[in-house]
Protein backbone atom coordinates (compact mmCIF):
# COMPACT_ATOMS: atom_id res chain seq x y z
CA UNK A 1 0.00 0.00 0.00
CA UNK A 2 1.32 3.60 -1.24
CA UNK A 3 0.86 5.03 1.99
CA UNK A 4 2.88 8.28 1.61
CA UNK A 5 1.25 8.78 -1.74
CA UNK A 6 -2.19 8.60 -0.30
CA UNK A 7 -1.13 10.74 2.15
CA UNK A 8 0.12 13.49 -0.48
CA UNK A 9 -2.35 13.03 -2.09
CA UNK A 10 -4.56 13.81 0.90
CA UNK A 11 -2.62 16.78 0.95
CA UNK A 12 -2.68 18.71 -2.00
CA UNK A 13 -6.72 17.66 -2.54
CA UNK A 14 -7.15 19.45 0.82
CA UNK A 15 -4.78 21.95 0.04
CA UNK A 16 -6.61 22.82 -3.48
CA UNK A 17 -10.10 22.59 -1.52
CA UNK A 18 -9.16 24.76 1.42
CA UNK A 19 -11.53 27.93 0.63
CA UNK A 20 -13.77 25.48 0.06
CA UNK A 21 -13.83 23.32 3.42
CA UNK A 22 -13.61 26.90 4.99
CA UNK A 23 -16.78 28.09 3.68
CA UNK A 24 -18.60 24.92 4.76
CA UNK A 25 -17.76 25.17 7.97
CA UNK A 26 -18.35 28.89 8.27
CA UNK A 27 -22.08 28.05 8.26
CA UNK A 28 -22.58 25.61 10.95
CA UNK A 29 -19.10 25.19 12.04
CA UNK A 30 -16.20 27.47 13.28
CA UNK A 31 -14.92 28.44 9.45
CA UNK A 32 -11.54 26.42 10.68
CA UNK A 33 -12.00 23.12 8.95
CA UNK A 34 -10.32 23.88 5.81
CA UNK A 35 -6.82 25.50 7.42
CA UNK A 36 -6.98 22.76 10.50
CA UNK A 37 -6.78 20.02 7.65
CA UNK A 38 -4.75 21.28 5.38
CA UNK A 39 -1.66 22.20 8.45
CA UNK A 40 -2.35 18.53 9.29
CA UNK A 41 -1.90 16.69 6.54
CA UNK A 42 0.89 19.17 5.31
CA UNK A 43 2.66 18.00 8.49
CA UNK A 44 1.78 14.46 7.80
CA UNK A 45 3.75 14.38 4.47
CA UNK A 46 6.21 16.18 6.12
CA UNK A 47 6.84 13.96 9.15
CA UNK A 48 6.81 10.08 6.24
CA UNK A 49 8.95 12.26 4.08
CA UNK A 50 11.23 11.77 6.79
CA UNK A 51 10.87 8.39 8.39
CA UNK A 52 13.04 5.26 6.82
CA UNK A 53 11.90 3.90 3.19
CA UNK A 54 11.14 0.58 5.15
CA UNK A 55 8.85 1.59 7.28
CA UNK A 56 6.12 -0.62 6.99
CA UNK A 57 2.54 0.37 6.30
CA UNK A 58 0.71 -0.07 9.09
CA UNK A 59 3.69 2.06 11.27
CA UNK A 60 3.35 4.93 8.58
CA UNK A 61 -0.26 5.49 8.97
CA UNK A 62 0.28 5.06 12.66
CA UNK A 63 2.82 7.82 12.67
CA UNK A 64 0.77 9.77 10.27
CA UNK A 65 -2.27 9.69 12.86
CA UNK A 66 0.09 11.05 15.57
CA UNK A 67 0.62 13.49 13.66
CA UNK A 68 -2.85 14.95 12.76
CA UNK A 69 -3.27 14.47 16.40
CA UNK A 70 -0.91 16.76 17.43
CA UNK A 71 -1.02 19.50 14.63
CA UNK A 72 -5.05 19.54 13.64
CA UNK A 73 -7.25 21.76 15.29
CA UNK A 74 -10.96 20.65 16.84
CA UNK A 75 -12.26 17.30 16.76
CA UNK A 76 -10.55 16.58 13.29
CA UNK A 77 -7.37 16.21 14.80
CA UNK A 78 -8.57 13.25 17.26
CA UNK A 79 -10.92 11.65 14.75
CA UNK A 80 -8.90 11.40 12.37
CA UNK A 81 -5.66 10.46 13.94
CA UNK A 82 -7.74 7.62 15.76
CA UNK A 83 -8.33 6.30 12.64
CA UNK A 84 -5.33 6.05 10.78
CA UNK A 85 -3.76 4.91 13.69
CA UNK A 86 -6.48 2.33 14.44
CA UNK A 87 -5.82 1.19 10.26
CA UNK A 88 -2.36 1.03 10.60
CA UNK A 89 -2.90 -1.29 13.82
CA UNK A 90 -5.01 -3.61 11.98
CA UNK A 91 -2.02 -3.98 8.98
CA UNK A 92 0.33 -4.99 11.90
CA UNK A 93 3.59 -5.23 10.66
CA UNK A 94 2.95 -6.50 7.40
CA UNK A 95 5.11 -5.16 4.18
CA UNK A 96 2.39 -5.58 1.84
CA UNK A 97 -1.61 -4.77 2.28
CA UNK A 98 -4.26 -7.20 0.52
CA UNK A 99 -7.26 -5.90 -0.63
CA UNK A 100 -8.80 -7.89 2.11
CA UNK A 101 -6.44 -6.32 4.72
CA UNK A 102 -6.84 -3.27 3.23
CA UNK A 103 -10.83 -3.21 4.12
CA UNK A 104 -10.55 -4.52 7.39
CA UNK A 105 -8.06 -1.70 8.14
CA UNK A 106 -10.66 0.96 6.57
CA UNK A 107 -13.12 -0.71 9.22
CA UNK A 108 -10.79 -0.87 12.01
CA UNK A 109 -10.68 3.14 11.11
CA UNK A 110 -14.59 3.99 10.91
CA UNK A 111 -15.42 1.79 14.02
CA UNK A 112 -12.30 4.18 15.82
CA UNK A 113 -14.20 7.27 14.57
CA UNK A 114 -17.52 6.02 15.72
CA UNK A 115 -16.35 4.78 18.97
CA UNK A 116 -14.52 8.16 20.23
CA UNK A 117 -17.14 10.60 18.40
CA UNK A 118 -20.32 8.57 19.01
CA UNK A 119 -21.58 9.20 16.05
CA UNK A 120 -23.64 7.03 13.98
CA UNK A 121 -24.56 7.44 10.27
CA UNK A 122 -27.58 10.24 9.92
CA UNK A 123 -25.99 12.56 12.50
CA UNK A 124 -24.36 14.44 10.02
CA UNK A 125 -20.53 14.11 10.23
CA UNK A 126 -17.69 12.50 8.63
CA UNK A 127 -18.92 8.99 9.38
CA UNK A 128 -21.88 9.63 6.78
CA UNK A 129 -19.24 9.36 3.92
CA UNK A 130 -16.91 7.13 5.66
CA UNK A 131 -19.02 3.89 6.27
CA UNK A 132 -21.02 3.89 3.48
CA UNK A 133 -17.08 4.02 1.62
CA UNK A 134 -16.48 1.24 3.56
CA UNK A 135 -19.30 -0.88 3.55
CA UNK A 136 -19.38 -0.77 -0.82
CA UNK A 137 -15.22 -0.92 -0.72
CA UNK A 138 -16.02 -4.26 0.93
CA UNK A 139 -19.11 -5.95 -1.02
CA UNK A 140 -17.01 -5.06 -4.05
CA UNK A 141 -13.42 -6.92 -3.06
CA UNK A 142 -14.73 -10.04 -3.10
CA UNK A 143 -14.66 -10.23 -6.67
CA UNK A 144 -11.24 -9.16 -6.46
CA UNK A 145 -10.99 -6.00 -8.55
CA UNK A 146 -9.33 -3.61 -6.76
CA UNK A 147 -10.15 -0.80 -9.12
CA UNK A 148 -13.74 -1.31 -8.71
CA UNK A 149 -13.91 -1.32 -5.06
CA UNK A 150 -12.16 1.91 -4.96
CA UNK A 151 -14.50 3.55 -7.46
CA UNK A 152 -17.04 2.40 -5.51
CA UNK A 153 -16.05 3.53 -2.21
CA UNK A 154 -15.55 7.24 -3.36
CA UNK A 155 -19.16 7.12 -4.94
CA UNK A 156 -20.80 6.03 -1.89
CA UNK A 157 -18.54 8.73 0.10
CA UNK A 158 -19.93 11.20 -2.53
CA UNK A 159 -23.09 10.26 -2.06
CA UNK A 160 -22.92 10.21 1.58
CA UNK A 161 -21.66 13.75 1.60
CA UNK A 162 -24.22 14.94 -0.25
CA UNK A 163 -26.85 12.89 2.07
CA UNK A 164 -25.47 15.37 5.03
CA UNK A 165 -27.51 18.48 3.30
CA UNK A 166 -31.00 17.91 4.41
CA UNK A 167 -29.68 15.83 7.90
CA UNK A 168 -30.36 17.93 11.58
CA UNK A 169 -26.94 17.64 12.98
CA UNK A 170 -26.62 15.50 16.17
CA UNK A 171 -23.05 15.61 16.89
CA UNK A 172 -20.28 18.40 16.87
CA UNK A 173 -20.52 22.13 16.57
CA UNK A 174 -23.28 22.14 13.89
CA UNK A 175 -25.48 20.12 16.57
CA UNK A 176 -25.70 23.77 18.30
CA UNK A 177 -27.67 25.03 15.25
CA UNK A 178 -30.64 23.07 15.85
CA UNK A 179 -32.56 23.23 12.84
CA UNK A 180 -30.47 25.81 11.35
CA UNK A 181 -27.95 23.24 10.77
CA UNK A 182 -30.65 21.50 7.70
CA UNK A 183 -29.69 22.57 4.34
CA UNK A 184 -25.77 22.97 4.63
CA UNK A 185 -23.45 20.14 3.43
CA UNK A 186 -21.20 18.82 6.17
CA UNK A 187 -18.10 19.84 5.97
CA UNK A 188 -16.74 16.93 7.75
CA UNK A 189 -18.58 14.46 5.58
CA UNK A 190 -17.02 16.57 2.50
CA UNK A 191 -13.14 16.22 3.55
CA UNK A 192 -14.00 12.43 4.09
CA UNK A 193 -15.30 12.06 0.77
CA UNK A 194 -11.76 13.88 -0.77
CA UNK A 195 -9.70 11.29 1.44
CA UNK A 196 -11.67 8.28 0.38
CA UNK A 197 -10.93 9.98 -3.22
CA UNK A 198 -7.22 10.37 -2.87
CA UNK A 199 -7.14 7.10 -1.26
CA UNK A 200 -8.28 5.71 -4.75
CA UNK A 201 -6.10 7.92 -6.91
CA UNK A 202 -3.05 7.00 -5.26
CA UNK A 203 -3.71 3.14 -5.54
CA UNK A 204 -4.86 3.53 -8.92
CA UNK A 205 -1.41 5.20 -9.69
CA UNK A 206 0.58 2.26 -8.54
CA UNK A 207 -1.35 -0.61 -9.86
Amino acid sequence: MQVTRWMQECSATIAEQKDYLTQLDAAIGDADHGSNMTRGFAAVETKLAELDGGVPPGKMLIAAGQTLVSTVGGASGPLWGTALRRAGRSMGESETVEPPQLADALAAAVAGVVELGAAQPGDKTMVDALQPAVDAFRSQIGGGDLAAALSAATAAAEQGMRATVPMLARKGRASYLGERSIGHQDPGATSAALIVAALERSLSDAQ
